[in-house]
């Protein structure tokens, strides 16, 4: 346990939506290595869902009163209003935690968060022990983020050189460049989703972004020895300016790229032909991320209903609470200009 004035360490846990961070820290809370943990979640959305998944997951290591949820936006953007101010919350409780877990949104940078340990109001009671960047191996190997590497590699050296006139192919490559840019551990996730060629692919993209990039760690279903995700005292706030990131010279950073917004869907009978009909709305409006609950009549249980891309995933979580109304609620999340009406109308047939 800290003594009182030694400096809380924290992790900063980065990776672009559905990369698979709310699994790796479900995972650590159920194998936290003998700490007592805080989490602080970010979500770019009205519907708390990862939170709802982290919460109770790992009440020993965990309880509910040291996780803090932060909805609707993404912490990069409302530093001074709302993560430091949840950062101090932990820091002053009479019990403070031995390390603090911060999950970012999926659209996040994570500069500005470590760039929020130098503050005065923060300094001398926490460090960044280190910034974790979770990429998704069936992503990154299907060229979501960065379609060709030499073209990467070249477009890395002329950020390295300071030329603002570099362009992106798609806001998603610049915010999957940043979260690897920043990080002092790399995790390769959903492993068991793609073959070796695949996870060399991979490989070859991170180094063609980040040539110096630390060791690739892979990872299948969230499963990290908690001494290889945490303990690597990297001090990141000390080192900045070896960070790079695409919004160094802007005073101010948005997510204006992106939308998201929330659809209220009927009870769901069949949840195979409900995971059928949004992977091919998924398809058809290009959208990022799905993800919420859903109510079957039949059961007991919620349905947690998970989408990446047109990938989609179904399992029941837990019980419905006596006094909790059962809806079916669904975040959805992609590039702006994304047909909202048109989705709701799919969804709603």
């Amino acid at each position: 346990m800290p003594t009182p004035t030694a400096k809380i360490s924290a992790t900063v846990i980065t990776g672009f939506l559905g990369a698979g961070k709310t699994t790796l820290i479900r995972s650590l809370l159920q194998n936290p290595g003998g700490r007592k943990l805080a989490l602080i979640i970010n979500e770019f959305g009205d519907v708390g869902v990862d939170g709802a998944v982290l919460k109770g997951c790992g009440e020993a290591a965990c309880p509910e009163d040291r996780v803090i949820e932060l909805a609707n936006g993404c912490l990069c953007c409302t530093v001074a209003d709302d993560f430091v101010p949840a950062l101090q919350t932990l820091l002053k409780r009479a019990d403070p935690p031995d390390h603090i877990i911060i999950e970012t949104s999926g659209l996040a940078l994570p500069k500005p968060l470590v760039r929020a340990f130098t503050w005065p109001a923060v300094r001398s009671r926490a460090t960044v022990d280190g910034v974790v960047a979770v990429v998704a191996a069936d992503a990154v190997a299907e060229g979501r983020f960065a379609p060709n590497a030499e073209a990467l590699a070249r477009q890395k050296a002329a950020m390295e050189a300071g030329d603002a006139t570099v362009e992106h192919e798609t806001p998603v490559q610049e915010v999957f460049e940043d979260q690897v840019l920043c990080a002092d551990l790399i995790l390769v996730s959903k492993i068991d989703l793609v073959d070796e060629v695949g996870l060399t692919a991979v490989a070859d993209t991170v180094r063609a972004l980040r040539p110096n990039a630390p060791p690739l760690v892979r990872v299948a279903h969230g499963d990290v020895d908690p001494d290889v995700l945490l303990g690597l005292s990297a001090a990141a706030e000390a080192d900045l300016d070896a960070r790079i990131s695409h919004h160094d010279n802007e005073e101010e950073h948005d997510h204006d790229d992106f939308t998201s917004f929330v659809v209220d869907l009927p009870p769901q009978a069949d949840p195979e032909a409900l995971a059928r009909r949004l992977a091919e709305v998924a398809q058809r409006f290009g959208i990022l991320r799905l993800k919420g609950f859903v109510d079957v009549p039949s059961k007991p249980m919620r349905l947690l209903v998970q989408g990446v891309g047109a990938r989609i995933q179904t399992s029941y979580d837990r019980l419905w609470a006596p006094d909790e109304a059962r809806r079916s609620r669904l975040v959805v999340i992609g590039e702006t200009g994304l047909d909202r009406t048109a989705i709701e109308a799919t969804l709603a047939n």
